[in-house]
């Protein structure tokens, strides 16, 4: 018995093809764990739709990804001086967010990402001069601009595309592709139709994979179900029941990725008050689990064990039963499962 991902195939991919719909050109993301689906995976759906070209994180993503899909590879992280060189194929195309990155690949493919708003990395205007200098080294594939997900201060992040489309004009740097990300259907048309000339193309990995919630749905399998009356020990720490009820063994634990949790930006005093509520509980031993029962999360018992989690469902509950499976309510980029069942 398993932690199961099923998903509704035809579902899926019908949100596949309605974002490429959107997004002419797209750049599908495939990084991490693959979105959940793994990198193979989602090496053949890009395969199905077409793509020329797929992004992946890191060279090592990209040394795996290249016997999966024969188009090219664009390489996310950007290229450091002094990295470990990892062999690979000349349709691989790296990311570059220095003057002295650029200098560093002589006859490479690149792509020059510039800094944005995220200040995360980027080739920032005072060095254009420098970098017009430098690119005649290298096989230009285009500029890239990475953008926040939230503007809490009003900006325009189109604005901001154009803010640099004009800086990079301006240096003399040409304009054929501009790679973007985090942009609605709606500001990458804008883009489009203001500079017919610039083939705009953005990279979108969460919108395609996981924008459709409900076309998957994990589910841990019910592997045993022991009776129990409040005060009853159990369990590696010998902790006590907190009522009548039921301990349930259900697949899933820390090596799927189950009570991993990221952290998350709290906006507003009912999330604060939730997260301050979460973490007092959390000091008593009572963390909640993301396996649902008779419509609501049900408790850890313990904290997960290494591939199983151990619940406590309540007498008022209905009673699980082996062979049962419980939803799981988990973030595809922290979790694995062990099969995957198409429906």
């Amino acid at each position: 018995m398993a932690l199961s991902l099923y998903v509704d195939t035809e579902r899926w991919r019908a949100h596949q093809r309605s974002v490429i719909q959107q997004f002419p050109g797209i750049v599908p993301v495939c990084k991490g764990n693959g979105y959940g689906f793994g990198h193979e995976r989602l090496a053949d759906e890009v395969s199905g739709f077409g793509s020329d070209l797929i992004a992946v994180g890191t060279t090592y993503e990209a040394a795996r990804m290249k016997d999966f899909f024969s188009g090219d590879l664009l390489v996310l992280t950007p290229f450091r001086r002094g990295e470990e060189p990892v062999p690979l194929p000349d349709r691989a195309i790296r990311s570059v967010s220095s003057v002295d990155g650029v200098a560093a690949l002589v006859g490479a493919r690149v792509v020059i990402e510039v800094m944005s708003s995220m200040k995360r990395h980027g080739v920032v205007e005072e060095d254009l001069e420098k970098l017009r200098a430098s690119i005649d080294d290298v096989r230009l594939e285009g500029f890239a601009i990475h953008l926040p997900l939230d503007r809490t201060d009003g900006t325009d992040a189109v604005d901001e595309v154009i803010g640099w489309m004009d800086r990079l004009r301006a240096a003399r740097l040409p304009l054929d592709t501009m790679f973007v990300s985090h942009l609605g259907p709606e500001e990458f048309q804008r883009l489009q139709q203001q500079f017919p000339q610039t083939r705009f193309r953005a990279r979108i990995g969460t919108r395609l994979w996981l924008g459709d919630h409900d076309a998957t749905e994990y589910r841990g399998a019910v592997l045993d179900v022991t009776r129990v009356a409040k005060g009853d020990r159990f369990g590696y720490r010998q902790g006590k029941a907190s009522g009548d009820g039921w301990l349930v063994v259900v697949a899933g634990g820390t090596s799927h990725g189950v009570g991993l949790e990221a952290p998350k930006a709290l906006h507003g005093m009912t999330s604060r008050a939730k997260g301050v509520a979460r973490a007092g509980l959390a000091t008593v031993n009572r963390n909640l689990s993301p396996f649902v029962w008779g419509g609501k999360q049900r408790w850890f018992a313990e904290p997960p064990h290494m591939q199983v989690s151990i619940l406590f469902v309540p007498a008022e509950a209905p009673e699980p039963k082996v062979g049962d499976e419980m939803v799981a309510i988990l973030r595809h980029t922290t979790t694995q499962y062990d099969r995957l069942v198409e429906r």
